[in-house]
């Protein structure tokens, strides 16, 4: 008793001679979006020493320990007219709002950029923020480029020894189709930001083992009415070439965009194996162009009811088509003979997409409800032609493929965040989709009268019924220093696979919930660690679980899998951030029963096929040390080193299979003013070799550059990019079993493009950002152009 006496005078004794009360808030701009890196300024009266603070990536700002007094606040940002408080009284603990107008509402004011990009690490994700920069990009394969760690080959995107890496649009999976055609058509002037994603919140799909690159528009149209046309020219297996045009106009209520374009690229995918089957030596090489043209137009109307509730639709078209000629030729060598295999693969392949997406949104300063419905329909249709041509000496039957595909994606889907305090999020919602595709191959082989006849028993048709429902919830706090993000997602999805041709019915339910979770803390002014956990699920693609077998040449073949089943992976990730810029990142992920590309070999008829099976266990650990370039004199960007391990295991196969390596990296994105005020970038990426599956691959090197100049008041944009000036293509090696094989897989060598961009109407100003509805069951229909 004696001693809650003297603890009771001795609190009353300080909060007499001294209160201290906290002064804290958000800073966002008119579309209630949070602006970070604010600058936030509180003057006390008759103090003349203000105290500065800068608002966090959420937009907040935190003031602690101030005595009463009389205080007033300033907040500037660039880009943004800078605001002041009314003076008031600070008697105890104060929350402070502020809503930032943009300078650049006016039509003729100036908007100050920075040719570097702000990059940010938070614990979910990495983000290369490009909305003010001046990175000369053409495509969105440019962009990706800038994420550091990030490799674009022809094989793919690869990060960090992991090559399953997803692509969204906005949170969603892009309606195109195939990834060259999303990397090389999407337009770099409309990409605000790019998150790379290791760590996915509840608010994501469950779906995929490895990271997830978020390509996020730039906020939909400025006020009044304006648009954009752009024209290209360049050189890669040949001439290639392409334009778009977009319009939009905000007015009032009422806003609406259409856009419009259309290309015809070209590259080349070859493919060389050197291999020896007993004492026979086969040397394969295929040549294979792409000359897709393709065409899109899309449009939306928004239409906002009031200041909390709108209403809009989207809707999108793509069509590509694709008449290609591949060439392969295999020699065939023994002590006392050699044999040749010519053959030439026809290709005649049409694919559409047609999407709609309405949505309902409400949204206040603390509540936010999203509602869309998404419809996608997908038509693939391939024929394909093989067969012998002249310098052909081994006997071989002529073949003729018919692949016709129809996928249709409905998805239906509801989020609700509600903000409790600037230091207290919850969040939670659901989804549900409907996917239904029908694949229907089928095989022909030519007579002897030159007809084809239909091949039954090598022919399938295969049709799925997927239906997924999915509910998450998930809370952000913030206690101080500390930050703490956790939520759980559950997933239901029933697939039922039936296959025509035998009238076998599959059926394969999956209950599960997948947690994540990330925490914060703020060490120093500077100095942050984070460190991160979740838990995903990596479905089959529709098509590899069709049991088809398609023919590449005589030797090479690929089969489907209809006994295939989803991965599952935990994902581990610490992080050092400086300055909330990455420092230092250490991660690892373990998959059990990894979708793996398997390589087998028939050593009797020499051919070799690759399917994709469920391997019992794969790791990978990856170790990341990055730092900025400011420190030389006009130069901007950033470099970095990449270490990487990926181990394969499965002791389910024979012999059992386990194949380790490391990988070490380093990458570089830098960034120079020449004279003439042209703007000139360079990137590039050497590694030393890692494991694509089986493939054990060599060293590998890139390095591009690109220059941009600006003409009639800065709205004609022309930009040249000089790319794959040196580029080691896919050169490896498969020693397995009885597999003893070298391959190398190499495009063009070189490619340069020409792009001239101009921009009429209202040249500044933003508005509320375009949504997009759910699509993420797309990216599992695999085609290829």
């Amino acid at each position: 008793m004696r001693i809650f006496g003297v603890f009771l005078l001795l609190t009353l004794k300080a909060s007499l001679v001294f209160a201290q009360h906290n002064i804290n808030g958000t800073v966002s701009d008119k579309q209630n979006e949070p602006l970070p890196f604010a600058n936030v300024i509180l003057y006390e009266e008759g103090n003349t020493t203000p105290k500065g603070v800068v608002s966090d990536d959420n937009g907040k700002y935190n003031f602690a320990n101030l005595k009463e007094g009389t205080y007033h606040i300033e907040i500037s940002m660039l880009g943004f007219k800078t605001k002041t408080s009314k003076k008031f009284e600070l008697t105890a603990n104060k929350n402070l709002n502020f809503t930032l107008e943009e300078t650049n509402e006016s039509l003729d004011e100036v908007v100050v950029t920075s040719k570097r990009p702000v990059i940010r690490q938070t614990a979910e994700k990495l983000i290369v923020d490009l909305e003010n920069s001046e990175m000369i990009n053409n495509s969105l394969q440019d962009v990706v480029k800038r994420v550091p760690g990030i490799i674009v080959t022809n094989n793919g995107i690869n990060f960090a020894g992991r090559s399953d890496v997803r692509i969204l649009i906005n949170g969603k999976t892009t309606d195109y189709m195939d990834m060259d055609t999303l990397l090389r058509d999407l337009p770099a002037d409309n990409i605000a930001k790019v998150e790379l994603i290791e760590q996915p919140g509840a608010e994501f799909d469950a779906e995929g083992s490895g990271p997830i690159i978020n390509i996020i528009l730039k906020k939909n149209v400025r006020l009044g009415t304006h648009g954009s046309t752009t024209v290209w020219l360049g050189e890669d297996e040949g001439i290639e070439y392409g334009t778009n045009a977009s319009i939009a106009s905000y007015k009032n209520k009422l806003n609406w965009q259409l856009n419009t374009g259309y290309s015809s690229p070209t590259w080349r995918d070859d493919l060389f194996i050197e291999r020896t089957v007993g004492n026979t030596k086969y040397d394969q090489a295929t040549i294979e162009p792409f000359d897709p043209k393709r065409i899109w137009v899309g449009g939306s109307i928004d239409y906002y009811i009031n200041d909390n509730n709108s209403i809009g639709v989207g809707t999108r078209y793509n069509n590509s088509t694709s008449d290609r000629v591949a060439k392969s030729n295999t020699d065939i060598t023994t002590a006392t003979s050699l044999q040749r295999f010519v053959t030439e693969n026809t290709f005649d392949r049409t694919q559409n997409t047609l999407s709609l997406n309405p949505y309902y949104e409400f949204k206040t300063e603390s509540d936010k409800l999203l509602i869309d419905f998404n419809y996608v329909n997908y038509k693939n249709e391939n024929a394909n032609d093989i067969y012998a041509v002249n310098g052909n000496t081994v006997p071989f039957t002529n073949q003729r493929y018919l692949q016709d595909g129809e996928y249709t994606i409905n998805t239906y889907k509801a989020d609700y965040t509600k903000t409790f305090s600037d230091d207290f999020k919850l969040s939670f919602g659901g989804k549900y989709s409907q996917i239904n595709t029908d694949s229907d191959l089928q095989l022909f082989t030519q007579n002897a009268t030159g007809n084809f006849d239909f091949q039954a028993a090598n022919s399938n048709r295969f049709l799925i019924d997927e239906k997924i429902f999915a509910v998450y919830s998930k809370v952000n706090a913030t206690m101080g220093d500390w930050s703490f993000s956790g939520g759980l997602r559950y997933e239901n999805s029933n697939t039922q696979g039936t296959s025509t041709n035998t009238n076998d019915t599959r059926t394969r339910n999956i209950s599960q919930i997948f947690p994540s979770a990330s925490l914060s803390k703020k060490i120093t002014e500077s100095l942050g660690a984070n460190v991160a956990y979740s838990y995903r699920i990596r479905r089959p693609s529709y098509n590899s679980l069709n049991s088809f077998v398609t023919l590449y040449d005589p030797l090479t073949s690929e089969v489907g899998n209809p006994n295939l089943k989803p991965s599952f992976t935990n994902n581990y990730q610490f992080n050092l951030t400086f300055d909330s810029q990455p420092f230092f990142t250490v991660s690892y992920s373990e998959t059990k029963d990894d979708l793996f590309q398997f390589i087998s070999q028939d050593d009797t008829t020499a051919q070799i096929s690759r399917t994709t099976i469920n391997l019992q266990d794969r790791q990978n650990w990856n170790f990341r040390l990055f730092g900025p370039l400011d420190f030389i004199e006009g130069l901007e960007g950033f470099t970095g080193v990449i270490v990487d391990f990926n181990k394969f295991q499965s002791n389910e196969l024979t012999p059992t299979l386990k194949l380790t390596k490391w990988n070490y990296g380093l990458f570089t994105q830098a960034s120079y003013k020449l004279p003439w005020d042209i703007n000139a970038e360079m990137s590039s990426y050497f590694g030393s070799g890692a494991l694509e599956g089986q493939i054990d691959v060599g060293w590998i090197g890139n390095l591009s550059f690109s220059f941009g100049k600006k003409f009639i008041d800065d709205r004609l944009k022309v930009n040249l990019g000089i790319y794959k000036v040196l580029d080691r293509g896919f050169v490896g090696r498969v020693n397995y079993d009885n597999i003893n094989a070298n391959i190398e897989s190499n495009g063009s060598r070189q490619n340069v493009q020409l792009r001239l961009t101009y921009n009429f109407g209202s040249k500044f100003g933003k508005k509320k950002s375009k949504r997009n509805g759910s699509r993420d069951e797309e990216n599992r229909i695999d085609s290829n152009d």
